[in-house]
């Protein structure tokens, strides 16, 4: 194990609860890591582990090489207030605030005129509570090549990862990944309505709804072949497939979802803007 890899959470909640359960006994001892929470039943349940805690942000932060801030974006400014006078030189900065630009986080974090670059911003998914998450990250300027593999070895533990080159491309993987397990929800639901509809059972609808969502995805995980060839290969010309997949281009099925992701990118960037003011 990699007792250099010392963590802080600053918030305890369940991302906090993925990444430390993808990396304890594996990367990491319940020892090398430590929870900042103000919710007294979460860190009880931190403490079971193993893991040291505390309510607020004391001298134990400034042992600790990575911060992980996992709070709500509302609280986000307020809490890195907080933390900062336990800031170390040596510090790597992770945040998964959604909606907050690493510019302002750097700042927040820094002195006027000295933004804290040693930052790398991530956008992980919902999935990640199961281990099968994609995350976006960006880094700094000052995040050397050897945090961001820490940050890198942090975000493996729970699924995927893609790095990016600013916070517009972050809040374009907000658009695709961040929320995109919610358009699958979404589909997964019109499924099973649809086949009560045409007579199924609740139970049997949602059982091959979501056997073949799951059994799509793989496939198309695991194939040389790209998506269209693959739905090509499902659709015989006059058939059921292509009858179905008529009314989706009737309905212009891609443009609806591109206009959708366009909504999740324009407000993720609206909601940095007001968080910078």
């Amino acid at each position: 194990m990699n007792h250099e890899l010392n963590l802080a959470f600053i918030g305890g909640g369940n991302m906090a609860g993925a990444l430390a359960s993808g990396l304890i006994g594996k990367r990491c001892g319940a020892s090398d890591v430590h929870i900042v929470d103000i919710n007294e039943s979460t860190l009880d349940q931190w403490r079971e582990k193993g893991a040291s805690v505390a309510l607020r942000p004391d001298a134990a932060l400034s042992g600790r090489r990575v911060w992980v801030f996992a709070v709500k974006p509302q609280v986000m400014r307020e809490t890195v207030a907080s933390c900062k006078p336990f800031l170390q030189p040596d510090t790597l900065v992770v945040s998964i605030a959604a909606g907050i630009s690493s510019q302002t986080i750097s700042d927040w974090l820094g002195e006027p005129g000295r933004p804290w670059t040693r930052l790398v911003r991530c956008m992980p998914n919902t999935p990640a509570l199961i281990g099968a998450g994609a995350t976006g990250m960006l880094a700094l300027p000052g995040v050397s090549e050897a945090d961001k593999a820490v940050a890198q070895q942090l975000f493996r533990a729970v699924g995927e990862v893609a790095w990016v080159d600013s916070d517009q491309l972050l809040d374009a993987v907000t658009a695709l990944s961040g929320s995109g397990p919610a358009y699958v929800f979404l589909f997964i639901e019109a499924l099973i309505e649809g086949g009560r509809k045409l007579g199924l059972s609740a139970e049997q609808a949602r059982l091959l709804a979501l056997g073949t969502l799951n059994g799509a995805t793989q496939l198309a995980a695991l194939s040389p072949e790209s998506p269209a060839t693959l739905r090509d290969r499902v659709t015989s010309k006059g058939g059921t497939t292509a009858a179905a997949l008529d009314v989706f281009k009737q309905q212009n099925f891609t443009a609806v979802v591109q206009q959708a992701m366009q909504a999740a990118y324009d407000r993720a960037a609206d909601l940095s803007r007001e968080f910078a003011q």
